[in-house]
């Protein structure tokens, strides 16, 4: 068994109460546990929602073992995304949505009525929510995106866009063969009808110049974190600038698109939209991304936990 973390009390929630956690090596940043916790809360349900950490080597073992330890299922974050994906598609084929098995990439694990792994990505849904959220006049039609990085998150976020119907997409990336290779995958998988491809970091100048959208996937920018370091002077004054970090709430980036006067879309909101979609499997109610349940958050984040 795994060492428990979280909001896992046996006095509070009985044996028969529904359960699910958060996995990851390591896990202790993880907010997660708040984020369900307060749902449960909010609509009186009987279930408890904790998080664990799982070794890279041990992982196999506990995603086909999750009635063992009790779990209606799991949500999953770094390094395991890739791994967990094709744990499941080994144990249940069918358990794969098709956006899961376009990313190879899964963030949310279930079990179904006979005991069978199913997954998902989520992420995907968690950005472009809070996106449409914080910019709700913008239309998908016509638009060039620019994603900066070419990892996990770049992944859902592309595709995010694609399936959105975006005209272009432009993955600038250090590695510049990498980014080349995620647009084409992605394309292919997605069926993209626009135009993706990929580029250097040292194009951002003129890449900028043409964006109406511009997202940090990287963890650039973060606490404890190099800075990202980008000059948003060529981005035309009505362009929409996101960023998925969250620690701190409003990045360097952040600041400097609203001090251009730029529609900035913050990272905390993509946190909480993906978590929807699982707690409506594991607990049958799905749930609400509230103002309160924000500021939660936020007066966490800003206190350093």
């Amino acid at each position: 068994m795994h060492e428990l973390q979280g909001v896992f009390m046996p006095e509070e929630y009985p044996h028969s109460a529904q359960k699910a956690c958060v996995i990851g090596w390591p896990i202790g940043h993880s907010r997660s546990p708040m984020i369900h916790g307060y749902w449960l809360r909010r609509y009186g349900i009987d279930g408890a929602y904790g998080k664990r950490a799982v070794q890279p080597e041990e992982l196999e073992d506990f995603l086909l073992n999750l009635p063992r330890e009790g779990l209606a299922g799991c949500n999953i974050t770094v390094p395991h995304k890739e791994a967990a994906f094709r744990i499941v598609e080994q144990a249940n084929p069918q358990g794969l949505t098709p956006l899961a098995r376009a990313l190879a990439a899964v963030n949310t694990v279930w079990l179904d009525e006979a005991g069978m792994l199913h997954a998902d990505n989520t992420d995907v849904h968690g950005f472009m929510a809070h996106f449409a959220a914080s910019v709700p006049a913008w239309r998908a039609a016509g638009q060039r995106v620019l994603v900066i990085g070419a990892g996990g998150a770049a992944r859902a976020i592309v595709a995010g866009f694609m399936q959105a119907g975006v005209a272009h997409i432009t993955i600038a990336n250090r590695t510049e063969e990498k980014a080349h290779a995620l647009a084409a995958e992605l394309q292919q998988a997605l069926d993209f009808r626009g135009n993706a491809k990929g580029a250097g970091l040292e194009a951002l100048p003129q890449l900028l110049a043409r964006a109406d959208v511009l997202v940090n996937t990287t963890t650039l920018g973060m606490t404890g974190q190099p800075a990202l370091d980008i000059d948003l002077a060529p981005l035309p004054d009505d362009a929409v600038v996101a960023d998925i970090v969250y620690v701190p709430l409003k990045t360097a980036l952040l600041q400097q698109a609203e001090a251009r006067g730029a529609h900035t879309v913050d990272g905390l909101g993509m946190l909480l939209h993906q978590a929807v979609p699982g707690f409506e499997r594991w607990f049958g109610v799905r749930p609400e991304v509230t103002g309160e349940l924000r500021r939660l958050l936020e007066a966490d984040i800003e206190q350093g936990h």
